[in-house]
């Protein structure tokens, strides 16, 4: 039986290793960010706090700002050297940052502490087998955790039901100069593609998913995180293969605590054996006085994943 139980303690993870994502200061509702060399703010209506940086800091030398607007909505106000998309890098991989619509930069640095888990469970796999594992990406956006998967040694299918979000996945590809990775792009609803994997025998050893609250599919096909979740999980375990290493699961703006998410994926693993972890992804600020050596947290999204069990 997969091990969980609420005595668990939850996980904060928190991303390390970034040299082109900061969070400089956070407080009054907003976040002060670098991305590369660019400089925005952004709201946050986590960071109840006041801020510790002097206001000045805040409003010099501004890239951008996202306006809130009415619900969920808002734009942009961008200065105008900003160009459309630069270049940052995680670890040794290249892709492009940009101010979307939707108030993210195309990338999620919270999201890296997955990307570094789930690369140690690949490259062990490889060391144990000499053969890459099969990972499933679904969601999977403008495609980093694809990369990073791929560049562990995995042979990654990427499948988003985005065109948009596919085209960005294949200038990131090229733009890390990975055009010959063992990444196949589909552009499809994840739940179609599962379904006729599944009856086509295919089986992957690890699957990593962070769907959106809503969303539609190619042809149309509605997504509701709240239904259609749990059936997706269903079909996903006639996805994996005879030795499994994990699932990812990642929700942001839904609200539940990350023991729903916990409770879920256990439910869906209870024949499986392993261990379910679960908690949130945060960011921290980058702080360097003496009395803060550690800045604060701001959580940004809730987690789940799978794991089978050690040798």
């Amino acid at each position: 039986m997969t091990q969980h139980n609420d005595k668990t303690p939850p996980l904060i993870l928190t991303p390390h290793d970034w040299h082109d994502y900061r969070l400089l200061d956070s407080g009054a509702g907003r976040k002060l960010e670098i991305v590369k060399n660019y400089r925005f703010i952004r709201p946050e209506p986590q960071a109840l706090w006041q801020p510790h940086l002097d206001p000045q800091i805040w409003e010099n030398d501004i890239d951008g700002e996202f306006i809130s607007g009415a619900e969920e909505g808002g734009k942009w106000a961008l200065s105008k050297n900003l160009p459309e998309q630069w270049s940052c890098q995680f670890e040794n991989i290249r892709f492009f940052a940009m101010p979307t619509p939707f108030r993210h930069f195309g990338f999620f640095p919270e999201q890296s502490s997955h990307w570094q888990w789930c690369a140690e469970h690949i490259k062990k796999h490889r060391a144990k087998t000499n053969t890459p594992p099969r990972i499933l990406n679904l969601f999977g956006y403008t495609g980093i955790a694809s990369l990073h998967a791929a560049k562990a040694g995995a042979e990654v299918t990427h499948v988003d039901a985005s065109k948009k979000a596919t085209t960005l996945a294949f200038a990131n590809r090229d733009h890390a100069n990975m055009h010959d990775a063992p990444i196949r792009y589909i552009t499809e609803d994840a739940r179609s593609f599962c379904a006729r994997e599944a009856r086509r025998g295919r089986r992957y050893h690890g699957i990593i998913l962070d769907p959106p609250k809503y969303g539609r599919g190619t042809k149309g096909e509605v997504w509701r995180m709240e239904d259609d979740i749990a059936p997706l999980l269903k079909t996903l375990k006639n996805l994996l293969a005879d030795e499994p290493l994990f699932i990812v699961l990642t929700s942001y703006a839904i609200r539940a605590s990350f023991l729903a998410l916990h409770h879920l994926l256990a439910d869906a693993c209870a024949e499986l054996g392993g261990s379910v972890q679960s908690g949130e992804l945060a960011i921290q600020e980058h702080r360097h006085d003496a009395d803060h050596e550690r800045g604060r947290r701001i959580g940004q999204a809730i987690f789940a994943r799978w794991q089978s069990n050690p040798d």
